[in-house]
């Protein structure tokens, strides 16, 4: 008789027997098949590409929520998050769902990219199922870190010690943009990686808004906060951009009348006042004026700093020891305050030459070039998203790999904004990278994008597929590849004279077998 496997979701979950079962199935399926087997569970069939549709960023957030109505509670989970299998969450969306709906996970702020939507409407769906949501205090510096399987160096749970070498601005003097190239030495850190791969850093807040922040609640900034002072606290550990709702409720407790109906309403997700996005930490406080939260509960009422992943731009075959990033240093205006980017800030501003940090290496999902080197290639990666194809370009020329190389990169300005560009012209000369085809979007009276200079060269590009090239799109999830795929579904539409269900088809297929692939944010 074989051993019977103890069930994956706990007796004492909040579901029912029929709910039990299905996510003792689903669970099992994900990640412990050989315990699903042991314990006679049978998983339940994968959903269907079409019938999980919503698992796409450009869907807007209450439209795949009413698309995943009526469907179990991991795959309604699923559904609210940002939809980009990043793993900055340390899993990737499904396994972070299913971890949720087990409760194997009590934190419902990881997924970075889906922001405070995200996090509202996963706590919308465990309050449903009738479980509690972690408090506030779980997320707290107190909090005892996620343990995890992976090798050290290899998790957000498990980061190593990296030393940061040096910073080089891309970008020509007259442009409106400022992007780095940053360079990391891994050589005492045992961390390695492969292209395609993304870097993790845990960076600081800037000692400015923490100042500001901490005169804003009238707390003295060597408060005690465990063993550790509120000025440490808020440096390392503490998110201090968009206010999270706990704040608000907070506040309302600390204020009475209209100002307690504005805070409770702020709790709740409203937007009396029409300026909810633009409400940062400092912002929350600066709205209501006076307030001197006990410090603990101020700090408790806020979420950890995330660390942030980056594409990694570099070789370790043409680098070794060495890492690099190509990192856009994010500042815009609100009212009279200029708002920073966190970790971009802290990478092009203030981490000096030789400071140690904690980082780690996220390995890729689903992106990596293709086993056999003499697969062509074809590549769109405009502004930052160009950074791993310099490194598929720097690997495959230092492995003798002989597939054609093609490369999409836009910008603002030729000038100005053309990143690298030495070396991709260097690749051209050498007959490495066949093609290039670039966009700029701010030189001529009409603005060009990659996605315009791939319909230019639609009959070029159809050749390159139907010969068995693989297709990879690197940038913004919600605009830049969602054009990109349309347009890639055009050119078949158009190239092969087929209806557009087809063409979808056939982009569909390329996804499912590997051949177009995405690294997006």
């Amino acid at each position: 008789m074989p051993r019977i496997a103890p069930p994956l979701v706990p007796d004492t979950a909040p579901f029912s027997e029929e709910q039990r079962a299905w996510l003792n199935g689903f669970v099992a399926g994900l990640i412990a098949p050989d315990v699903a087997a042991a314990a006679g569970v049978a998983a339940p069939a994968p959903e269907p590409e079409e019938e999980i549709a919503w698992h796409d960023p450009t869907i807007p957030l209450d439209e795949r929520m009413k698309l995943a109505e009526g469907r179990p509670l991991p795959l309604r989970l699923m559904a609210a998050m940002a939809q980009q299998d990043c793993g900055q969450c340390g899993y990737d969306c499904r396994k972070y769902a299913a971890a949720i709906a087990s409760g194997q996970e009590t934190r419902l702020n990881l997924c970075a990219p889906g922001e405070k939507p995200t996090a509202r409407a996963l706590k919308t769906l465990v309050e449903g199922a009738g479980a509690a949501p972690a408090p506030a205090a779980e997320a707290a510096p107190a909090a005892a870190p996620k343990k995890s399987a992976k090798p050290l160096g290899y998790a957000r749970e498990n980061p190593v010690e990296a030393k940061f070498v040096s910073r080089r601005r891309l970008n020509k003097a007259d442009s409106e943009k400022s992007t780095y190239h940053i360079e990391f030495d891994l050589s005492e850190s045992g961390l390695d990686y492969v292209v395609g791969d993304s870097f993790g850093v845990f960076p600081s807040n800037d000692p400015e808004l923490v100042d500001q922040v901490i005169a804003a609640i009238h707390a003295p900034d060597d408060f005690p906060i465990a063993d550790k002072t509120l000025r440490e606290v808020l440096m390392h550990e503490i998110a201090l951009g968009a206010a999270p709702d706990a704040l608000f409720e907070l506040i309302s407790y600390m204020v009475g009348g209209e100002r307690r109906k504005l805070a409770k309403a702020l709790a709740k997700g409203d937007d009396p006042d029409g300026d909810a996005k633009t409400l940062d930490v400092l912002a929350a406080l600066e709205k209501f004026p006076g307030i001197r939260p006990d410090p603990e509960a101020f700090v408790e009422s806020l979420e950890p700093l995330q660390p942030r992943l980056y594409s990694i731009s570099s070789s370790p075959k043409t680098a070794p020891g060495r890492l690099t990033l190509t990192v856009d240093h994010v500042r815009y205006l609100i009212g009279e305050r200029v708002r920073k980017g966190v970790a971009s800030s802290w990478l092009a501003e203030r981490i000096a030459p030789g400071a140690s940090f904690r980082a780690y290496v996220q390995k890729a999902h689903n992106f990596a070039l293709p086993a056999d080197g003499s697969t062509p290639i074809v590549m769109c990666g405009p502004g930052t998203g160009i950074a791993p194809f310099r490194a598929f370009m720097h690997e495959r020329v230092a492995s003798g790999a002989n597939g054609d190389m093609w490369l999409f990169f836009g910008h603002q300005r030729r000038a100005a904004d053309f990143f690298y560009e030495e070396e991709i012209e260097d690749f051209q000369a050498r007959g490495a990278l066949k093609k290039l085809s670039l966009a700029w979007s701010r030189d001529g009276e009409e603005k060009t994008y990659v996605q315009d200079r791939m319909r230019e060269e639609a009959e070029e590009l159809l050749a390159w597929f139907e010969r068995g090239a693989h297709f990879y799109i690197c940038g913004d999830a919600r605009r830049m590849a969602a054009d990109v795929e349309r347009a890639i579904v055009d050119i078949f539409e158009e190239g092969k004279k087929i209806e557009r269900k087809e063409a979808q088809a056939i982009v569909a297929e390329m996804k499912k077998a590997g051949r177009y692939q995405a690294d997006v944010y």
